[in-house]
């Protein structure tokens, strides 16, 4: 599998590991009787002998023997009459059946148990597999082989190494421990317990397990994988590691040949390129359209770009990057419903956003409000654009408003068809409102009394902040301007058209008080690699 197939092998898989089914070992059979006695079919030269007052026949030339449905072959031999055993020496061979064949230098042939252990460059071959080994031994009654002396396997797909080895010829199941190294045509499996099928082909993998592939590495602590189907399933903290992403989840299911994967249970994509980490509980994956999918739990969006770390949490996120082979497609992430947004002083909500990575536009729609510091910024869109990791500008479309809270916590109002604000190491410095623009704000004495309100209107309007808070407002065209004294509020007159009463931190609300102020959200998205990040409120 290349690691197109193990990344996305990887977005992510496996809530159908648990119902896959692991191979079981076939029925352990009741220990067999006493096996019969093993016949002498040939020898070129045979010869009665006793040692150490035990009956041997030695066996020379061509030498074969035969018990029930297994034959034994070798060059010469000590056939132990009593015991009803074998000792075989070079070109040994035990046949069992038309389909299983082990050779080795030296063997010895237990006929009552029914064992052959075989030594010296021991190879045992069935139809669908090729096992070398030191030494062997062969269960005859169980059909069931080991070795404990290192193991390579063949098939025609995949080579496999381990130190120990176990392999029931029922089931066609070996099970192999420590020092497990499977050699796929695209990648490299290493771990310490493996099972693997020759009939089905799959490989089940239990402990920490390490898969390197042709563009990344994978980490996993229990799966399987399908070399027939090409489908993976991976569980217990799965992780793969790619040159562009890390993709971690609880489970990961990936179908190589659909190019599609699910993983689920704190799902993690973090894109080392632009340090993006999305968080959800359930991911999907397409491959063929560059899409990946994250919802469940209200997933989050953690970005970090030098010391400032945007947070975004939402129903649902959706990223699109390039497909396969092109490069021209824009990368961009897509958040809704319920969005909310945290970075640094700036905090936000609306219904939907989009953020263009390349560019490093976050795009606000329906509903936007955003709060910094003591300042709230409402319109019909809006833009966040950054420079270099940090906020540089924001650019509200229709019906754009903007309130701050002085130091005896009036509101300072504006409004205006657009506005563009402009900011300096995160902090704003400046706002023009284009079209339309009114303004009404506080007059102070020392910053303890309300002397009051001012209310301008102009076609376009500029307003300057020092330290977030409203210093200077300078009118560029078309003035018209009114200074209305602290008493007369009392009187209640209409607001003009388009604003709204602001009753929050004022004890007389005077006329003409813009929309009615918007609480910031009081909790930032909880951070899932140190606990929750910190508490984010306005000022």
């Amino acid at each position: 599998m290349s690691f197109s197939r193990v990344f996305l092998l990887l977005f992510v898989l496996v809530p159908l590991l648990g119902q896959a089914q692991r191979p079981r070992p076939a029925a352990t059979p009741p220990a067999a009787a006493k096996g019969g006695r093993i016949e002498l079919l040939h020898a070129d030269f045979l010869k009665g002998d006793e040692v150490n007052g035990v009956k041997i026949r030695k066996l020379l030339g061509a030498v074969s023997l035969k018990q029930e449905d297994t034959f034994l072959y070798c060059d010469s031999a000590y056939q132990y009459l009593e015991r009803n055993e074998v000792e075989a020496f070079s070109n040994v061979r035990v046949v069992q059946g038309d389909t299983m064949t082990i050779t080795g230098d030296k063997g010895y042939y237990d006929g009552n148990k029914r064992t052959a252990r075989m030594v010296g460059n021991v190879v045992m071959r069935d139809t669908r597999m090729t096992l070398t080994t030191p030494s062997l031994v062969y269960d005859l009654n169980r059909k069931t082989a080991s070795y404990t002396e290192t193991g390579h396997l063949t098939d025609p797909q995949n080579t496999l190494d381990s130190q120990q080895g176990f392999y029931d010829t029922n089931s066609k199941v070996f099970v192999f421990t420590d020092n497990v190294h499977l050699v796929t045509p695209d990648s490299e499996l290493n771990n310490d317990l493996l099972r693997y099928n020759t009939v089905s082909k799959i490989a089940y993998f239990d402990g920490p397990t390490r898969i390197k592939g042709k563009q990344g590495n994978l980490y996993a602590e229990g799966g399987n994988y399908n070399t027939i189907t090409r489908v993976s399933n991976f569980q217990k903290n799965a992780k793969i590691d790619t040159p562009n992403y890390l993709l971690g989840g609880d489970y990961l299911v990936y179908d190589e040949l659909k190019q599609y994967g699910v993983a689920r249970g704190h799902v993690t994509l973090i894109s080392k390129k632009d340090n993006l980490t999305l968080r959800g509980d359930v991911g999907r994956y397409w491959r063929n359209l560059g899409r990946t999918k994250l919802y469940g739990g209200r997933p989050v969006v953690r970005n970090i770009s030098e010391k400032d770390t945007l947070y975004m949490a939402a129903d649902t996120l959706v990223s699109v990057e390039a497909r396969p082979g092109q490069t021209t497609t824009r990368t961009v992430l897509y958040a809704y419903p319920k969005v909310k947004i945290f970075r640094g002083v700036l905090q936000g909500i609306c219904d939907s956003l989009t953020y263009d990575r390349q560019d490093s536009i976050i795009y606000l729609s329906k509903d936007p409000v955003l709060w910094q510091a003591k300042n709230q910024l409402t319109a019909d869109s809006m833009q966040i654009r950054s420079k270099r990791g940090r906020i540089d500008e924001m650019r509200l479309y229709g019906n754009a408003f903007a309130a701050d809270q002085d130091t005896l916590l009036n509101f300072n109002q504006t409004k205006g068809r657009n506005m563009m604000a402009y900011f300096r190491d995160n902090k704003l410095r400046r706002v023009d409102v284009l079209g339309n623009a009114e303004s009404i704000f506080y007059a102070l004495d020392n910053d303890t009394a309300t002397t009051g309100m001012n209310r301008v209107l102009s076609a376009n309007m500029r307003l300057l902040f020092v330290d977030s808070k409203l210093n200077k407002i300078t009118v560029l065209s078309n003035p018209e301007a009114r200074f209305i004294p602290p008493h007369e509020p009392e009187r209640r007159r209409p607001a003009p058209e388009g604003f709204q009463l602001a009753r929050q931190g004022t004890a007389h609300p005077p006329p003409g008080v813009g929309q009615a102020v918007r609480r910031p959200p009081q909790k930032a998205p909880r951070s899932q690699e140190k606990g929750q990040a910190q508490r984010q409120t306005p000022g």
